[in-house]
């Protein structure tokens, strides 16, 4: 005959796109018709809706290529069957007969057919002879009726095209055979038999004329087991029971939604793996829809696309797409808000606070410089005095550096300005509380004198140890902010706390327990202006408030939001910071402000603390010219003590062991009156007379 031949792999499209048309031929939005027709389809199937297909037409075939690998053994067979009828020609009606039944005998699904038939053809193409079979799960085969004798097969027959009905060299009914198979004949597409009532593909193998006639080999594969998947394909191994010409050919809007295949298991349905619609749309990370949470069935979906094809509203898609979540929200069942929202007028008041505070300390360091000759301030360090208001200021600007949206950035300037600014500040109050102590133990009536120039190269390693343990974790690991929730669920971002901050705490709180040592052992020391009792209360303050605060974080408050942290960050900077503020600089700014900044502490001279001397030696300014008067005062206090004891000495020298005089009753030497202090007795009236035992 002159139908079918083997098509040239040249002509073929690569297995790898679909095995579609042509490239000449090739039209996306013709293939996708032709896809979506088939879909209705096979809907009509599924529902049973038939009427309109099996009452004029015995077939439905669809224009949806697939593998035909895994009946690759039947197609050898068919194949075969063709190459024996070339040899031993069809005129033999018995021969016909044992080839179409072998077809059938498989003794394996990928071996066996449901259906076959050998047809011989006249020049003409009228059928000279056919037998066919059918066979039904393991039962024996059934001949079943065959194409007419003397008439032209039914060109409706899925499986056959005649030669004289198409110009082309493969039908259009017939599948492309993948690039370099060795196939004698071609695959029909799939296609639904109304008399079997099952999904079929046949294979047609083409049997050269002999002594003129030709003929055809088919044999038939119950498909009705495959699945349809609209969804996306994601491995080969798991769609080999799918038809892969229908992925990707779900309605799910991409934006919003994904596609999730659905496989529909009911044993009351036949071929419940053809069915339209078999999947759900379920939103994708970020979306949400508040009635479908589960997803959209995929069917609703399809019957919507159909109405908008034939003339529908535009907008079938709306009911079908979810909405987006909240920003910040990963998944969301709804369209509360995941993100914790920031009371911005609150926190920009605690910001203008601290910045106006910090810029009041700056305005403080001015007015300290300006007055360091006060003596209030002079017996106090300036310099010192001046160092503490800069950590207080850094100490501060940290409330600027939590204000916003937590980044890196952010979070480094939160470390530095937090534990710099305590080095600095309470490193400089605990550097003269140290020298209090050291010059406060001395006994000697030679003074323990530590100037600023020598505290200042005790307090320079410590800084530099700070900053290099900062430089250390800015470069190494710097801190990063992540997200936490609060005891909404709402999230937030928060400075990260490892090991870097647990360590630095730790050198921080022992820091501090040495300060409060240093304090506890100056409790007793006298100072002018009280100066080493307000810089103890301040230490004992710093220490309790980062007690309570730490308390506060871990155990009371662990999941606050970020405006209750960023509340208790400004009430810890209040209560550290500008507590130490005001103990150390409120009392000598109102000293001065009233006018006694140059007077001396009459309640400290009145306990008996020399005028010159402030802390013990805290303060003091060698460079400055000294005050006389108050260096005479001391000379002639130390005077008046070294003459008192010399005259003592002088007096005891000479009455201990003098022969020459004789002791007085009761005096200092006389054996009656041991417990006389005194070297002179004066009672010359006394009628008692001892007599002296000492040496002759």
């Amino acid at each position: 005959m002159g139908g079918p031949r083997r098509m040239s792999s040249a002509l073929l499209l690569p297995f790898a796109l679909l095995s579609l048309p042509p490239v000449g031929a090739f039209n996306a939005t013709a293939y996708r018709e032709e896809v979506e027709s088939s879909l209705r389809l096979v809907h009509a199937v599924a529902t049973g809706a038939t009427g309109a297909l099996c009452v004029t037409h015995r077939y439905g075939r669809l224009h949806a290529p697939l593998h035909a690998a895994r009946w690759d053994a039947a197609r050898a067979r068919a194949d075969l069957a063709a190459n024996l009828l070339r040899q031993l020609g069809l005129e033999n009606a018995e021969v016909l007969t044992a080839v179409s039944q072998s077809l059938v005998m498989g003794s394996s699904s990928s071996e066996r057919a449901v259906g076959s038939r050998v047809v011989a053809l006249q020049p003409d193409g009228v059928v000279q002879g056919s037998i066919a079979w059918e066979r039904y799960g393991t039962g024996e085969p059934v001949a079943v009726p065959s194409p007419q004798m003397d008439k032209p097969p039914d060109p409706e027959y899925p499986w056959y095209v005649s030669a004289y009905q198409t110009e082309e060299l493969r039908s259009s009914r017939f599948m492309p055979s993948p690039p370099g198979a060795a196939m004698g004949g071609w695959w029909t597409y799939p296609y639904y038999s109304c008399e079997a009532e099952r999904w079929l593909m046949s294979y047609t193998a083409p049997v050269s004329k002999i002594r003129g006639l030709s003929g055809v080999v088919s044999l038939d594969i119950d498909i009705s087991n495959l699945e349809i998947n609209q969804c996306e394909a994601k491995y080969e191994d798991e769609n080999d029971n799918q038809i892969y010409s229908f992925h990707g050919t779900h309605k799910c809007p991409n934006e919003t939604t994904y596609c999730i295949y659905k496989r529909n298991r009911g044993m009351n349905i036949r071929h419940t793996g053809w069915a339209r619609g078999s999947y759900i749309c379920k939103c994708r990370p970020g979306f949400y829809s508040i009635h479908h949470p589960e997803g959209f069935n995929g069917s609703l979906i399809e019957v919507a696309y159909q109405e908008y094809e034939e003339g529908g509203l535009e907008n079938w898609s709306e009911p079908y797409e979810c909405f987006k979540c909240q920003p910040g929200c990963e998944t969301c069942s709804g369209p509360e808000p995941c993100l914790a929202t920031y009371n911005w007028p609150f926190r920009i008041s605690l910001l203008v606070i601290s910045v106006s505070c910090a810029g009041l300390t700056v305005c403080l360091t001015i007015y300290t410089r300006h007055h360091r000759r006060v003596k209030v301030f002079r017996v106090a360090s300036p310099v010192f005095l001046s160092i503490t208001l800069l950590g207080c200021a850094i100490m501060y600007m940290e409330m600027a550096a939590i204000f916003p949206v937590l980044d890196r950035y952010s979070c480094i300037a939160t470390k530095w300005t937090r534990h710099m600014g305590f080095c600095i500040t309470y490193t400089a109050l605990l550097m003269k509380t140290w020298r209090v102590s050291l010059t406060y133990r001395v006994k000697s009536a030679h003074k323990l004198k530590l100037t600023d120039k020598q505290l200042l190269q005790w307090m320079a390693p410590i800084l530099l140890i700070m900053l290099v343990y900062l430089c250390t974790w800015t470069l190494s690991s710097p801190p990063d902010a992540e997200v936490i929730t609060d005891d909404l669920g709402l999230k937030f971002k928060q400075c990260t706390y490892n090991w870097w901050d647990h360590s630095l705490a730790i050198g921080e709180i022992l820091f501090l327990l040495w300060g409060v040592r240093v304090c506890y052992r100056v409790r007793h020391a006298e100072s002018l202006y009280n100066e080493a009792r307000l810089i103890s209360i301040a230490i004992y303050n710093i220490f309790t408030v980062n007690s309570l605060m730490i308390a506060f974080h871990l155990l009371i408050l662990p999941r606050a939001g970020p405006d209750i942290k960023y509340l208790l960050g400004f009430i810890r900077t209040q209560l550290s910071t500008s507590t130490t503020v005001l103990l150390v600089f409120l009392p000598k700014v109102l000293r001065v402000v009233r006018g006694t900044g140059d007077t001396w502490d009459s309640r400290a001279r009145a306990r008996g603390v020399p005028a010159s001397s402030s802390l013990n030696g805290i303060g003091l300014v060698p460079d400055d010219p000294p005050d006389l008067y108050q260096e005479n005062e001391e000379l002639k206090e130390e005077v008046q003590k070294l003459a008192a004891q010399i005259e003592f000495m002088k007096i005891v020298q000479m009455e201990m062991h003098n022969r020459h005089l004789r002791p007085r009753p009761g005096g200092y030497f006389s054996s009656q009156a041991p417990n006389s202090h005194s070297p002179v007795h004066n009672n010359s009236n006394s009628q008692e007379s001892t007599e002296w035992t000492g040496p002759v």
